[in-house]
């Protein structure tokens, strides 16, 4: 890639390579001359052999002869992480699923040879009662979906900065650096509404503006992006990063211009390794084509970005901690007696936002405020990005208005629930959020409409629960994850949450009584109101939530000694039916030597010596024993 050394240079080069784009925007139904086969490359797809999909598709190219007609390239995340690997073929927008190496040959010899599509990798579509589709455009997964933060993620390769050029990349620093004053984009970031993505929604663009009025620190103000993702099974950022690395790369220098800022930092986690490397290698070609560094597109603007690890820490996710670890101290909170913006890394005024936050950012300069604005809801404007998980049919990423309803993420988007199963509630915010019931389905995703029914918009896990799941033991889960992330700093929240733990403990193993629920309830309220930081206070929101929307089931847990969703090991009696027939396998599985009775005779479970282990149960070949 050539240094471009103006504003006018990054144009022309734009318009150089926006042709490498073409077979993948001018979409086609006729038999085209040329294809490109876009693989995806994000953690997932890569950990199912994506990359060696790639190698067969080029070795098997080549032996065709058909290397002037076919290229392969390397591209982000698709969102549609539970059909991967998955292969896209352009111009004719063909989207394979499920794709195995040994596939390749046949994509090759009949798609790309003989302009035939293999029929059998096609996306079965259940609500056209599973007819096979070649077009993500029909797919229900994709069709409520607004991509602006993820607008690259697989559409462009993260590895070459020249195809994030031809997609206009760079542009929006350009216009900011040659059209607009830092205040001028500050108050295009307040226009366009953009809250940050990272969990308390604080508006960007009033960030941007307290860190610039603020005076500089030996000369120096800094921008922060957070990509520590500490969230269970979250995976927006580190997707986005994976797929589309340039985009916050831009962003945060138009930010550093924004605030009066020439240096930049990404606190990553070193669990992301194929973010890091994509990161760097990022990083390096944008300061050899001169859009980062010294005197940027020979403006004289000069900003310069450096990556810091993080060893994992949960906690550093939360913005003094996460200063504190890049400074090389404790990665722990510190009393918020002034703001990051005013007071931040090494005391000079630093602007903290995360991954997604960013993602935005050129999307809003180039296409303006009010085309973000009209995206969302009056309070939440644009889109949001979710790991969507648990049990639901299409686990993926999904990016959709603000506004939209929890349902039609979980049923229209998530294709409802596997097996047939009842929905049962939906956690938002990961630890830090709220399970949402059946009841409040309909709520619309908006920053307060969340907190109204006891949750949060969070980073943005969602993880979907059905009636198989016992909420106590729900609520149980993230508090061992907040009590072994805690940092230990503040007493509310390193002995309280413990405290916490041991209740829904005694919970579960049917030992509580009905007035340990009000000790319960008081105990995380007094957690939330008193922990030192933000991650403190919402580590109690599991429990409250549950409280609110399944307090029935922790009555049957503490009055009735039961578990209405059979999670409970302590609460559980395993009993052999009348379908038993005496095989005999039960028993010659049971470590406990608990089970007693004659060969094609029901069997009995002497429940005294029974370790619930649910050993027989899972042997058993005619359904004969439940748990009661």
């Amino acid at each position: 890639m050539k240094k471009l050394n103006s504003i006018a240079e990054l144009k022309a080069a734009v318009q150089e390579y926006k042709p490498i784009l073409n077979l993948r925007e001018n979409h086609t139904e006729e038999i085209p001359d040329k294809r490109d086969i876009l693989v995806c490359g994000g953690t997932g797809c890569t950990s199912s052999e994506s990359l060696v999909i790639i190698e067969n598709l080029k070795n098997e190219i080549k032996k065709a002869g058909l290397e002037d007609h076919a290229m392969v390239h390397l591209t982000g995340c698709f969102g549609f992480c539970a059909m991967g690997p998955i292969v896209k073929v352009y111009p004719d927008n063909v989207f394979y699923v499920h794709v195995k190496p040994e596939d390749a040959a046949e994509i090759v010899e009949s798609h790309i040879k003989n302009n035939q599509v293999v029929e059998r990798l096609l996306f079965a579509e259940p609500t056209l009662d599973f007819q096979k589709v070649k077009r993500d455009s029909d797919m229900e997964f994709y069709k409520k979906q607004v991509r602006i933060a993820l607008r690259n993620c697989g559409h462009i390769n993260p590895e070459d900065i020249t195809e994030y050029i031809a997609n206009d990349g760079y542009t929006a620093l350009a216009k900011c650096l040659s059209e607009m004053t830092p205040k001028e984009v500050i108050e295009e970031m307040k226009a366009s509404g953009l809250r940050g993505r990272g969990g308390a929604g604080f508006p960007t663009g009033r960030k941007w503006e307290s860190a610039s009025k603020n005076p500089a620190i030996n000369g120096k103000k800094f921008i922060v992006c957070n990509a520590d993702e500490g969230d269970p099974g979250a995976f927006m950022d580190r997707s986005l990063l994976e797929g589309d690395p340039h985009s916050v790369l831009e962003a945060m220098a138009i930010a550093g211009y924004a605030v009066g800022a020439a240096e930049g930092y990404i606190y990553i986690r070193a669990e992301y390794p194929l973010a890091i490397d994509r990161l760097k290698i990022a990083i390096a070609q944008a300061e050899e084509a001169g859009v980062l560094g010294e005197n940027i597109l020979g403006t004289g603007f000069n900003f310069k970005i450096e990556l810091k690890y993080g060893a994992g820490a949960f906690v550093c996710g939360e913005g003094t901690a996460l200063i504190n670890s890049i400074e090389g101290k404790r990665g722990e909170p510190r009393m918020k007696t002034f703001s990051s913006s005013q007071h931040g890394l090494w005391q000079a005024p630093t602007s903290v936002n995360n991954v997604e936050t960013f993602g935005n950012v050129p999307a809003i300069i180039n296409k303006g405020a009010k085309w973000f604005a009209s995206y969302g809801t009056e309070d939440s404007t644009g889109t949001k990005v979710f790991a969507l998980g648990g049990k639901i049919n299409n686990v993926g990423l999904v990016e959709v208005p603000m506004g939209t309803t929890l349902r039609e993420i979980v049923y229209d988007i998530g294709g409802g629930i596997p097996g047939g199963k009842k929905f049962k509630a939906v956690q938002t915010g990961g630890p830090s959020g709220g399970c949402i019931s059946e009841k409040d389905l309909d709520t619309p995703i908006d920053f307060k409409s969340l907190s109204d029914i006891g949750s949060m918009m969070g980073s943005g896990g969602m993880l979907v629960l059905d009636e198989t799941d016992c909420m106590v033991d729900i609520a149980k889960f993230f508090l061992e994850f907040t009590v072994d992330e805690s940092c230990g700093k503040c007493t509310p929240c390193r002995i309280g949450n413990k405290r916490l733990l041991e209740m829904l403990n005694k919970i579960c193993d049917g030992k509580a009584e009905e007035k340990d629920l009000d000790d319960l309830k008081d105990l995380a309220l007094t957690i939330k109101n008193t922990s030192l930081c933000g991650l403190g206070k919402c580590a109690p929101n599991p429990v409250l939530s549950t409280l609110d929307c399944f307090y029935d089931e922790y009555l049957a847990h503490v009055k009735d000694k039961k578990c209405p969703a059979g999670k409970c090991q302590s609460l559980l009696n395993f009993v052999i039916t009348d379908n038993c027939i005496g095989c005999g396998l039960c028993k010659k599985n049971c470590p406990a030597d608990a089970i007693t009775g004659e060969k094609k005779q029901k069997h009995v479970i002497d429940t005294t010596k029974c370790l619930k282990c649910g050993a027989c149960m899972s042997k058993c070949k005619k359904d004969a024993i439940v748990k009661m």
